[in-house]
């Protein structure tokens, strides 16, 4: 499983049973930018094999 994914799913149980609100919305958006700069490093990669 993807580190991003197994923070979000963590947080997100985190939140509906109220369990820690802030640590939890602070893994939300630490598992956001973690997929952004995956995505981002993946697109850089393609684009470096195309070539």
């Amino acid at each position: 499983m993807n580190f991003w994914l197994v923070l979000l799913i963590v947080a997100v149980v985190m939140l509906v049973l109220g369990i820690a609100i802030r640590a939890a919305t602070a893994l939300v958006w630490i598992g956001a930018i973690v997929l952004v700069v995956s995505l981002v490093m993946s697109a850089l990669y393609r684009g470096k094999a195309n070539r």
